[in-house]
């Protein structure tokens, strides 16, 4: 049975946290990119996966060919053997940071879903609607203009200026 790789990982975390197959989830992503802006990024970093993860089994792979048993590697062959190892590191630790950042966007979409259902959650969307900070539906105008800033000091200051 073959290892599971980081972009497995990760397309298993994301089918469980939004409980639908990965299929359904990239379409999702790409044709309502506002519903769900976690969603989206999750998706992005599988795609930074997906390609970090090629590069470390074709790293992996031409190791592999390079040291595989009863080859002799010649002189001229051990700097490969090395920038080989070298990029397979590098690609197999921007895989685990791309699975750590998806882990983290799974973990906010949890906290976020479980803060929507307080009595917190209520209440803060409640002040915003006070506040006038509520998103506006697009195309619609505000009530009022913001008054311009000033430009320079709105009164002649008594004495000399230093």
């Amino acid at each position: 049975m073959p290892d599971t790789t980081a972009l497995d990982q990760a397309t298993s975390m994301i089918e469980k946290a939004w409980g639908q197959p990965i299929e359904v989830l990239e379409v999702l992503a790409v044709r309502r990119p506002c519903d769900d802006p976690l969603l989206r990024s999750a998706m992005h970093i599988r795609t930074a996966l997906a390609i970090t993860d090629n590069a470390a089994a074709v790293h992996q792979d031409r190791l592999h060919a390079m040291t595989r048993p009863g080859y002799a590697p010649a002189f001229y062959e051990l700097d490969r053997i090395v920038n080989s190892a070298v990029h397979l590191r590098v690609a197999l630790a921007e895989s685990s940071a791309h699975v750590q950042a998806i882990r983290r966007v799974v973990d906010a979409r949890e906290t976020a879903s479980t803060t929507d259902r307080g009595p917190e959650a209520h209440l803060s969307r409640a002040a915003v609607a006070r506040s006038g900070l509520a998103p506006r539906a697009p195309g619609q105008v505000p009530d009022q203009p913001l008054p311009a800033a000033a430009v320079g000091p709105s009164a002649p200051s008594p004495g000399p200026r230093r």
